[in-house]
C-alpha cells in the first residue's frame, strides 16, 4: 500500500507496488555496501519509467481474456473493460495530470506521429506567416518533424524555423528572450512549440506565459510533454493552450514504445483531420458507413483501435497515481527530493557552479588555456524549483574529455541508473512514486567515488 506521507522520503512512497531491478541484475561487480538482493538507485524514470505491478497484472488478465474470450473480447469482456472503449479507462486519469477537460483528450498512437497529426492541423503557413518558432536542440525527432513539415509546405526550414539558444555562457532560455522573440517575430510566426520540460537540460518551461504570449501574436501555440505529463503539474485548458502531445513510457511508466497521447482545446479544435475509424462516432462505427462522423473532441482524431496491452499497461500505472494523489503531493515530493539531490551534488569537491563554466572551462584554441583544468561537473538544470521537475543534467567537464562514459560506467557499476546523453551529461531523475533519500544518497556518493577514482588512476 501507499505511504500515508508523501513527504517522508525515506520510504517509498507507493511501497511495493513497482518491480526495482536489484543490484544483481545490474550485475554491480564494486558493490560492497548493498546486498545484491536490494533494489538498485533507479534515478532513469525520465528515460523509461519502471514497471507497475498493476499493469503486469492487467496485462496477464488481458492475455487471458484473449486466450479464452478471442474476438468476443472487442464487446463481452469479463472485467468490464471492453476493448473497443478500452480507451475511456484512461482518458480521465490523463485529463487529470494534463489539466484538461475528458473530451479534450486522447490517449492514441506514439508521439512523433500525433505531433504530425497535430501540425496537419494547426499548421496553417501563408506567405507572411510561416515560421515555426522552438527551442534549439529540441529532441531529435520534434526536429525532424519540424523540418519535414516545412518542407512539406514548400519552405526551407533555416528560413522557416527560428531556433532560440540560450545566451553566451548560459545553459537553459531565459523566459524574457523566449517572449522578446515572440513579440518581435510574432506577426510571422504561424506556430510556437516547445517542450514543456526540455529532455537535456530538464529546464520546466513557463507554458502559460509563452502561450499567452504566442496567443496574442495570433500564433497557435502547441507543446511536446513527453518529459512534463506525470512529472509537473499541469492546467492546459486554463492555460489555452492549442495542442500537446506526450509518450507514456517516461513518468507515465507504461512501457517501452508505450501508447501516446494527445490534447486538443475546445476553442481550437479544427474541422479538418486525417480521419481513420477509431475517430469515428463509436454507435455507427461497426455499421461500416461510408461517411466518416467524427466523434467531438480530441477522440475524433483517433485512427486505428488502440492496442489494448500497451493500454492496460499505462492504466496500472495510472491507478497507482490515483491512489497516491495525483500531481499534488506527487509534486510536492518531487521538489523535496530533487531539492536534496542537488544539496548532496553541490558539496562535492568536484562541483563547479554553472555561471562559472565559460570562466573555468574555456573551448580548446581560444588562446586561454593556460593548463589543463581539472575533471569536474556542473549542473545545467535550473535551480529553481519552478523551472525545473525531478531531473538534474549533469555536464562533464572539461567538454569532450570522455570523464562522463568513465563516471556513468562507475555509477552503474553501483547500480546507481542514470540516463547518459553523450558526450558529456548524464541525467538523474529522482522520480516520487519510487525513489528515496537513500537513492539520492547513493548517486551522490558513488558520483564523488568515481571522481576519485579517476583522480587516482590519472
Amino acid at each position: 500500500m501507499p505511504s500515508a506521507d508523501h513527504e517522508d522520503l525515506t520510504v517509498v512512497l507507493t511501497g511495493d507496488q513497482f518491480f526495482i531491478p536489484t543490484n544483481t541484475q545490474y550485475s554491480a561487480h564494486l558493490l560492497l555496501s548493498h546486498p545484491g538482493d536490494h533494489p538498485c538507485a533507479y534515478l532513469c524514470g525520465n528515460s523509461l519509467g519502471l514497471l507497475a505491478k498493476q499493469s503486469k497484472a492487467l496485462i496477464d488478465e488481458e492475455l487471458h481474456v484473449w486466450g479464452s474470450r478471442a474476438v468476443e473480447g472487442h464487446f463481452k469482456h469479463p472485467h468490464g473493460r471492453e476493448w473497443m472503449n478500452i480507451a475511456d479507462t484512461v482518458t480521465p486519469l490523463l485529463a487529470e495530470l494534463v489539466g484538461a477537460e475528458e473530451k479534450e483528450v486522447a490517449c492514441m498512437g506514439t508521439l512523433t506521429a500525433n505531433l504530425h497529426l497535430m501540425m496537419s492541423a494547426f499548421y496553417k503557413p501563408t506567405p507572411t506567416r510561416f515560421k515555426i518558432l522552438c527551442e534549439g536542440k529540441a529532441f531529435p525527432s520534434d526536429q525532424y518533424a519540424f523540418a519535414s513539415q516545412a518542407r512539406l509546405h514548400g519552405y526551407d526550414p533555416a528560413q522557416g524555423i527560428i531556433e532560440m539558444f540560450p545566451r553566451h555562457g548560459e545553459f537553459t532560455l531565459r523566459e524574457s528572450d523566449i517572449l522578446d522573440m515572440i513579440a518581435k517575430e510574432g506577426p510571422s510566426i504561424a506556430l510556437v512549440i516547445f517542450s514543456g520540460v526540455q529532455y537535456y537540460t530538464g529546464q520546466w518551461f513557463p507554458i502559460k506565459a509563452i502561450t499567452n504570449a504566442a496567443n496574442a501574436q495570433g500564433c497557435i501555440c502547441g507543446w511536446d510533454l513527453a518529459h512534463a505529463i506525470g512529472n509537473v503539474s499541469m492546467a492546459l485548458h486554463d492555460w489555452n493552450v492549442d495542442f500537446a502531445v506526450w509518450c507514456s513510457y517516461k513518468y507515465l511508466n507504461s512501457g517501452p514504445g508505450g501508447i501516446g497521447g494527445l490534447f486538443i482545446h475546445d476553442k481550437a479544435l479544427p474541422h479538418l483531420r486525417y480521419a481513420g475509424w477509431w475517430g469515428h462516432d463509436p454507435v455507427t462505427r461497426f455499421l461500416m458507413p461510408p461517411k466518416f462522423s467524427a466523434i467531438p473532441g480530441a477522440q475524433g482524431y483517433q485512427q486505428s483501435n488502440p492496442s489494448v496491452l500497451a493500454t492496460v499497461s499505462l492504466l496500472g500505472s495510472l491507478q497507482v497515481f490515483k491512489e497516491v494523489g495525483m500531481m499534488g503531493p506527487l509534486r510536492e515530493r518531487s521538489v523535496l527530493l530533487t531539492g536534496y539531490l542537488e544539496s548532496l551534488l553541490v558539496k562535492s569537491a568536484f562541483y563547479v557552479e554553472a555561471n562559472l563554466v565559460s570562466e573555468k572551462y574555456p573551448p580548446e584554441g581560444d588562446g586561454t588555456r593556460t593548463q589543463k583544468p581539472p575533471h569536474a561537473f556542473t549542473i545545467i538544470t535550473p535551480h529553481a524549483a519552478e523551472s525545473r521537475g525531478a531531473q538534474l543534467s549533469l555536464l562533464f567537464l572539461p567538454a569532450g574529455s570522455g570523464i562522463m562514459q568513465e563516471i556513468f560506467d562507475y555509477l552503474l557499476s553501483k547500480s546507481v541508473v542514470g540516463d547518459e546523453r553523450k558526450p558529456d551529461v548524464i541525467r538523474l531523475a529522482p522520480t516520487p512514486l519510487y525513489n528515496t533519500k537513500l537513492d539520492c544518497e547513493r548517486a551522490a556518493l558513488a558520483l564523488e567515488e568515481g571522481f576519485q577514482s579517476l583522480v587516482k588512476h590519472n
